[in-house]
């Protein structure tokens, strides 16, 4: 008697005949874990049934599924999904963006007993203001001018992360179920963010500096009173930076249309020597930032700077979307950036990502796109059903790295990618990664030249 399958069949709403369909809906349960190894799938009778297709149609998505190392069939006994070792202990991942591990035990521990000799118990006897203590804002500030952002200190607010401050940002700019235009691939969390509020996420045209102008003055045509969300430097995950122009270029194109811009610069980690777009087009631009990328991700520290006429709703926004900012973590931040650990850190971060960098471009140049400046990850561009072989065939060797459905705005296009993050491992694990990726891309057979086009 044969067991009872986990898999509940199902076809992936998406332009593609039923077997490409089906294709889509085993490979992202399998990708995302929600199907582990070993687990049983249906007989090929049951699922044509239970869908109201052909037998010989789920025979060749299996086919093709087997092909990609996904799947296995025993004679039998049935098919299964394929052995892929799956314990922290064995994985090396390179799948979360995160700056290299600078802090040391010794430097948080000066910090804390400086900050327990200098602490204001009243701090921590009332609830903070919602955007913050101005005195935490203000060093704030005057952090972000050393990335080439000036502000004033009453338009930045303090969040708990950058995340949140998208959160915000969002809920102020557009309206429930209004439309946010982006690059077509983009920060993984954003896609989240807005699949959960139900705002309509909408990709358009990249090149190799990023979001395209006329792409998005035709999104805009179409997309009445729609939001522009964009990161012109370091882009998550194409890596690509704008030059100036093009970031004049974008600005002229939302003031034509009178659009708000949302621009996420948490990659300024280096100073792309290019003005944020908060610079060229302030009445209308949210800026967001944080330290997770340039200092400690541990601090959840971030910061929104609103449009002068946008302030007070973003601080209402602010005030209803959680608690205000620990102060424990405020005074964290206020001893690193007066001391001067925070620069420093900053320091040493760029120089061990151009080191990261260097390396990984000894074992993948030929194939992978890598940033113009500092940063923590690399991107493969790749069809759709090669990013997910590539996936498995990294978890099938113990690396882990971002699948092409977290990164796509758009989950029936075709075109996709897989995110190589280089900044959280220990270096000789890093080594090792890249190691057997090398390995993996060159049986693939990729392309020695790789596309900057993500269209």
């Amino acid at each position: 008697m044969l067991l009872k399958s986990p898999w509940e069949p199902y076809l992936v709403a998406m332009d593609a005949q039923p077997s490409g369909r089906l294709v889509r809906a085993l490979a992202d349960d399998i990708l995302e874990g929600r199907l582990a190894a070993n687990d049983r799938l249906p007989p090929h009778r049951d699922v044509a049934y239970r869908l109201g297709i052909g037998v010989g149609t789920v025979t060749k998505a299996y086919a093709i599924l087997e092909r990609r190392g996904l799947i296995r069939s025993e004679r039998g006994r049935g098919t299964f999904v394929t052995t892929i070792p799956r314990t922290t202990e064995a994985m090396i991942d390179l799948s979360v963006n995160t700056p290299p591990r600078l802090i040391g035990e010794r430097m948080l521990a000066k910090t804390l007993m400086n900050i327990a000799r200098d602490i204001d118990v009243d701090l921590f006897a009332r609830y903070p203001p919602d955007a913050g203590h101005i005195e935490h804002r203000r060093q704030m500030a005057q952090w972000l001018t050393g990335l080439g952002m000036h502000v004033k200190v009453e338009q930045l607010l303090l969040c708990n992360g950058a995340q949140q401050a998208l959160a915000v940002a969002f809920a102020v700019a557009s309206k429930p179920g209004g439309t946010i235009i982006t690059e077509s691939q983009t920060y993984p969390g954003a896609i989240a963010l807005t699949r959960h509020t139900f705002y309509q996420l909408k990709g358009i045209e990249t090149d190799r500096e990023g979001m395209r102008p006329e792409a998005l003055d035709d999104a805009l045509d179409r997309a009445s009173g729609g939001v522009v969300y964009v990161t012109p430097t370091m882009q998550n995950p194409t890596t690509a930076t704008m030059g100036e122009r093009r970031r004049l270029e974008i600005s002229d194109v939302c003031r034509k249309h009178e659009a708000l811009i949302v621009e996420d610069d948490v990659y300024s980690l280096g100073s792309s020597g290019f003005p944020p777009l908060a610079m060229l087009a302030p009445e209308r631009t949210f800026y967001v930032n944080s330290l997770s990328k340039t200092v400690s991700p541990g601090l959840r520290i971030g910061c929104l700077v609103a449009p002068p006429s946008h302030i007070d709703k973003a601080e209402a926004a602010l005030s209803a979307t959680s608690s205000t900012m620990s102060p424990f973590s405020c005074a964290v931040m206020t001893e690193w950036l007066v001391s001067g650990i925070a620069q420093t850190v900053r320091t040493s971060i760029k120089v061990e990502s151009s080191r990261r960098l260097d390396l990984a471009r000894s074992y993948l140049g030929e194939v992978a796109v890598f940033p113009d400046h500092e940063g923590f990850h690399i991107w493969f561009p790749m069809s759709h059903h090669e990013a997910e072989s590539f996936v498995a065939a990294n978890l099938a060797v113990g690396i882990r790295v971002t699948p092409p459905t977290a990164t796509k705005v758009d989950p029936n296009a075709n075109d996709g990618g897989v995110r190589l993050c280089v900044g959280g491992p220990e270096l000789p694990d890093l080594t090792t990664a890249l190691e057997k990726l090398s390995v993996i891309l060159k049986n693939s057979g990729k392309p020695e030249q790789p596309q900057r086009s993500y269209v």
